[in-house]
């Protein structure tokens, strides 16, 4: 009987209740979580109650509970006793966390944003080319060549072929050996990836961008350090390029540097 019960309530909805409640608290998150970024709810501001907010959304204060527990931990809002949970500063945001940056670039994200992620890639990855050419093993350009044979065979115009570009970037920072620069792993990909989702968005990319990052193999294969950063560099410039005029970053004014709305 308990399995039939079990099997009825894995059905309803097509999840199991375990994972029903971690998708509803992770919606939740979303959609508080974009109006964060958004400028909806702005930095000091402090959000409803866990009593109202549930009320509200109609659904349990578990849900919302584990909801802000995830806000929190990607550093977008934190709570005190008697006062609430209040959005955090920018500066306290995990701007490179996945999540965080899929919410920011849900809508059309400020110039400063675009102009901060390129500036980023600009600093970490020339520096990340160059030391994967000296420390690079066989696995790394095996890795690498992999991810570069989908993104020939998918194209950048495809999930497919950005999870392949993802993949790739992934793979040259792992050859750096630095585990301070593996660790940027998952904000730097995550980047790479919702820039180039958003360019698509705006408009269709024309040039094909596959062969500049076989020009970063090709110098990492070799083992010329130089010749890969510059490499990675040439492919960040024309990355940047292919942004259209409009939306393409530029230097932020002093007055700008520390919001995003």
């Amino acid at each position: 009987m308990a399995a039939k019960r079990t099997k009825k309530a894995m059905t309803a909805s097509g999840l199991p209740p375990g994972r029903r409640a971690l998708r509803l608290h992770g919606t939740i998150a979303r959609d508080i979580g974009m109006q964060i970024v958004s400028g909806r709810f702005r930095p000091g501001n402090v959000l409803d109650g866990e009593v109202e907010a549930s009320e509200q959304r109609k659904v349990s204060r578990t849900a919302y509970r584990e909801a802000v527990r995830i806000l929190a931990a990607k550093g977008l809002v934190h709570s005190r006793p008697r006062v609430g949970t209040r959005v955090s500063a920018v500066e306290q945001w995990h701007l490179l966390d996945p999540d965080v940056l899929s919410w920011v670039f849900a809508g059309e994200p400020a110039p400063e944003v675009l102009h901060g992620l390129f500036e980023l890639r600009g600093i970490v990855e020339p520096a990340a080319a160059a030391l994967a050419a000296a420390r690079r093993n066989q696995y790394h350009l095996d890795r690498m060549r992999r991810a570069l044979d989908a993104m020939s065979r998918h194209t950048l115009t495809t999930d497919e072929g950005r999870i392949a570009d993802k993949e790739f970037h992934a793979a040259l920072l792992l050859a750096t050996g630095n585990p301070f620069i593996v660790s940027l792993t998952n904000g730097v990909t995550a980047a790479v990836d919702a820039l180039t989702e958003f360019k698509q968005r705006i408009a269709p990319i024309k040039r094909d961008a596959t062969p500049d990052h076989w020009r970063v193999y090709d110098a990492v294969a070799a083992k010329e350090a130089e010749r890969a950063r510059d490499a990675m560099t040439e492919l960040i410039r024309l990355a940047i390029m292919d942004t259209p005029t409009k939306q393409r970053p530029r230097g932020p004014t002093r007055a700008s540097r520390t919001t995003l709305f």
